[in-house]
């Protein structure tokens, strides 16, 4: 008789806070401005974060041994673009591109930053430190919980 196990996700501890960016800056760009106003040291990984076969994500990420928090930045749009081949269309010969989002549901947000800690972070002060930056539009956080697509915050 074979056994059955099951896998329960209460593995994954997901106490952390998720902050959504809009901004025109590059991801190195962003990166630079954070580690300047918040006083951190995110530091690009040495692979990106791949969610997909076509699906390539900038990644940075910084462990805050001092307050033992993890940070991670991460973009909302892919660096690889999607073939997407078009059967029965009238420009079935032309190709045409997509542009895979770690977050679909949130697809205008520009990067997410995300902060791994147990409550004890003032999230509202790093928003206003976020909105004095420039060239970014908008920080607010985002209750990870009503995401459809959470499990791709796992990294």
């Amino acid at each position: 008789m074979a056994s059955v196990y099951k896998i329960n996700d209460d593995f994954y501890d997901d106490s952390f806070f998720l902050i959504a960016l809009h901004s025109t800056l590059e991801d190195y760009a962003i990166a630079y401005g954070l580690n300047r106003v918040l006083k951190s040291n995110l530091k690009r990984a040495k692979v990106n974060f791949e969610l997909a076969k076509n699906s390539s994500f900038p990644f940075y990420e910084w462990q805050d041994e001092l307050n033992d928090r993890y940070w991670a930045l991460v973009a909302n749009h892919s660096t690889k673009k999607e073939l997407v081949a078009n059967t029965n269309d009238l420009f079935q010969n032309e190709s045409t591109y997509s542009t895979p989002r770690l977050i679909p549901e949130l697809k205008e947000v520009d990067y997410f930053l995300k902060i791994e800690d147990d409550e004890s972070i003032d999230c509202e002060e790093i928003i206003k430190l976020l909105l004095g930056m420039p060239r970014i539009m908008a920080a607010y956080e985002v209750d990870a919980d009503k995401l459809k697509s959470k499990n791709n915050l796992i990294f």
